[in-house]
């Protein structure tokens, strides 16, 4: 299966500043790929480079095999794109938006109408396609944004912050979106929610300082962390030495680390010796001892203590 996004040694200069260095990666059809990291990673300035916005320094960026810098147009053709804070003609309602953006691209008629209407439907914007954009909310502006970057129904899409200011059910409703097309697409998304990448994304790739410093699958990833397959413990701080106290012994445990929480809890975050299973174990010597708790179960942030690992370490996995 070829390649549909390519970015090889990618390198971008701001003067003295190295925003991009040597940046490499593929995305073939049905991947969805989350770019992640920290603000200023050089996550932004890649993306503007794959979609011709930048100018690379150095290197190389493709779109179903056109090179965005010999052939843009072609490029652009088969690309979908919602650049960071969707900006847009604040005077424009959604419709005149997508239709202008529509006869933008050569089409027209009732193609054009077929397309817009598909496009507000998908994402959801019936109730606000007459209204001025700049009376819109954070919210409904991302949609539409996502709306023009949807209108041609391109083989590749490039979205930036896709979810950035939108309630828990829109972002449910864009994802699910994503999901329903992500077979018949390439897709990079930019985001720094990581429950985003372990709700929608099949590969995760995350730059620190310009620099790749990981490559693969969430489930992958979240393997090399130390608290892969930690289980959380909720209970009362008044109890909380003596759950530490009845776990420390324990041969599968590997490390605990305690968290205040409001209301006079806290949580405890019980890391295994090699990625072992130790939630039944973990839950068993809690009962022996006889301290109350008000949860047991599986710590989901592992991809997010390996994120802060690397990017704040600086080191590559």
């Amino acid at each position: 299966m070829a390649d549909m996004i390519v970015a090889d040694q990618l390198v971008k200069s701001f003067g003295a500043k190295r925003a991009v260095d040597d940046v490499s990666l593929q995305v073939r059809r049905g991947e969805v790929l989350g770019f992640l990291g920290p603000n200023g990673a050089g996550k932004s300035t890649t993306m503007k480079m794959l979609t011709g916005f930048l100018k690379p320094t150095s290197g190389r960026a493709e779109i179903m095999g056109f090179d965005v810098a010999v052939d843009p147009m072609s490029a652009r053709r088969r690309l979908g794109y919602l650049p960071e804070g969707a900006p847009l003609y604040p005077d424009m309602t959604p419709w005149s938006l997508l239709h202008f953006c529509g006869r933008t691209r050569g089409t027209s008629g009732s193609e054009l109408r077929r397309k817009v209407y598909a496009s507000i439907a998908r994402t959801n914007l019936e109730s606000v396609v007459a209204q001025p954009i700049e009376t819109l909310s954070k919210g409904f502006k991302r949609r539409v944004g996502l709306a023009q970057a949807l209108l041609h129904d391109p083989d590749v899409l490039i979205l930036d912050e896709p979810t950035d200011g939108l309630d828990p059910n829109q972002k449910h409703e864009v994802r699910e979106l994503i999901r329903e097309i992500a077979p018949e697409k390439a897709i990079i998304i930019s985001t720094h929610i990581l429950e985003e990448v372990d709700a929608i994304c099949s590969r995760a790739v995350i730059i620190a300082d310009g620099k790749v410093i990981a490559d693969g699958a969430p489930g992958e990833l979240a393997q090399r962390s130390e608290i892969f397959n930690a289980v959380a413990v909720m209970l009362s701080k008044d109890v909380a030495e003596r759950a530490r106290a009845a776990l420390q012994p324990l041969d599968a445990v590997k490390d605990i680390r305690a968290m205040s929480q409001a209301d006079g809890q806290a949580k405890l975050i019980i890391a295994p010796k090699d990625g072992a299973m130790i939630l039944n174990t973990v839950a068993g010597a809690l009962a022996d001892a006889g301290v109350d708790v008000i949860s047991v179960r599986p710590e989901a942030s592992a991809l997010d203590d390996l994120f802060r690992h690397l990017t704040l370490n600086g080191e590559a996995a």
